[in-house]
């Protein structure tokens, strides 16, 4: 294989440890996975204190958060100093570390941006990794761009990396931040390292990313309701997508549309375990998930969704009628999950945590609106199951229907999506986790 995109983050380059495996991917075959490992993307480590993992990055925000208010930041900034002093001592690294703690905290005290205090943890790891794997640090400051609204240029980008590193035989590149067109730095949203990473890769042309953080691989089930499920170890970007829609294995979108764009694939690792492949994500099915008898790639879903199901005599065939609803949802800013459509009900689900008690209002708006019979609103569990063979094997649904109803769970909505590969089931929220594991044990075992 070509050249290969690697960024760490997490617990990967939280301990001396696991930053050492890090060597022995990059300079050896540590990965089982050959290939030109030059360019690297780091994010900023973990601290750990009495059992407590938390990121550099938060107490930089702070740091920004107590100056801000007057109050002294030395001793949160004195810890996160002492993080990386302690992992340079571990790594027998020889760098001026000191230095650069200097300047940042000369910055921070002379009107530094919040942008530029929060990014810190990743331009220090980039430093110390650069020392430590004997490679060139390449500050994103200069190659990642926004605009002066903050939106990433993406082809100015794109241009501005491939460009620098053509400079550079070998580089590390901190994540997580670019530069705004006045020279202030601004800060991707939380994870924004495996942005940057997407982008690098996108720009170099890279023929895989590595994205190495506390994921090992993706799992076919939640494993605080299915007891050891199985490793996802090739699934599409479409499938990822439908999995991340309503579940929690979710990644930042754009962490994802710059490589599956360029059709890169994607495998997710960790240096915790490194027996563990992955799992590996492509824009097109594998002729194993083809051809292979589990055509179930992944179950993922959420207990807290909130349905608002109007009742009237043909309303299904009332012209305008899912604009006059829909419109209500979006007056009150509210993402709507789904719509189910009959000859005289009409359904919208949407997710419980983004109501903020706006319940009654929104039901009060679709009597007036809407000149219903009835309006009923209820709590539903939402499960996502996705599979790329969905949509060439018959049955799946009705396989799917038959194992709920084999544990005396009622259904109370179900849709497949356009694109085939996923059908969405709706049950009470107190048989979610039941469903689960009843469509898991039908399709897995």
């Amino acid at each position: 294989m070509g050249l290969i995109l690697s960024k760490f983050g997490g617990k990967c380059v939280s301990d001396a440890q696991e930053i050492a495996k890090i060597k022995d991917i990059v300079k050896g075959d540590a990965a089982g996975e050959a290939g030109d490992r030059r360019y690297i993307v780091v994010a900023a480590p973990y601290i750990t204190t009495d059992g407590t993992a938390q990121k550099v990055t938060d107490l930089l925000y702070l740091c920004y958060s107590h100056i801000r208010h007057h109050i002294p930041y030395q001793p949160v900034f004195r810890v996160v100093c002492e993080k990386f002093l302690m992992l340079a001592a571990g790594l027998k690294i020889d760098i001026d570390l000191q230095s650069e703690f200097n300047e940042i905290q000369k910055r921070m005290e002379h009107g530094g941006s919040e942008g530029y205090i929060a990014s810190r943890g990743e331009y220090l790891m980039a430093k110390l990794m650069a020392a430590y794997l004997d490679m060139d640090f390449v500050d994103a400051d200069g190659i990642i761009l926004f605009d002066k609204y903050g939106r990433l240029l993406e082809e100015e980008t794109d241009s501005a990396i491939a460009a620098e590193l053509k400079k550079h035989e070998t580089a590390v590149i901190p994540g997580f931040y670019g530069t705004l067109p006045d020279g202030s730095i601004k800060t991707f949203v939380r994870s924004g390292s495996d942005i940057t990473g997407a982008l690098v890769a996108k720009a170099l042309r890279a023929e895989l990313y590595e994205n190495w953080g506390d994921r090992a691989a993706f799992l076919t089930a939640d494993p605080q309701i299915v007891e050891d499920p199985s490793r996802i170890e090739h699934m599409t970007y479409a499938e990822l997508r439908e999995l991340s829609y309503i579940g929690n294995q979710s990644m930042p979108e754009g962490s994802i549309f710059p490589v599956r764009r360029a059709g890169i694939p994607l495998r997710v690792r960790s240096t915790a375990d490194m027996e563990n492949r992955g799992t590996l994500i492509t824009t097109k099915p594998s002729d194993a998930q083809n051809a292979d008898d589990r055509v179930l790639t992944g179950i993922a879903g959420n207990a807290n969704f909130t349905a608002f199901s109007v009742y009237r005599g043909l309303l299904g065939s009332e012209k305008g009628i899912l604009r006059k609803v829909l419109s209500i949802f979006e007056d009150w800013d509210i993402n709507v999950e789904h719509v189910m459509i009959g000859v005289d009900s009409l359904s919208v689900i949407v997710g419980t945590e983004g109501m903020e008690g706006r319940e009654s209002e929104i039901v009060d708006e679709l009597w007036r609106k809407i000149h219903p019979e009835d309006v009923v609103v209820e709590n539903v569990a939402l499960m996502n199951v996705v599979g790329s063979a969905f949509y060439h094997r018959p049955g799946c649904a009705s396989k799917a229907m038959a194992a709920l109803a084999s544990e005396g769970i009622s259904l109370r909505m179900m849709d497949q999506g356009a694109s085939e590969i996923n059908i969405t089931l709706g049950v009470a929220p107190e048989e979610f986790e039941p469903a689960i594991r009843a469509i898991y044990r039908a399709f897995v075992g």
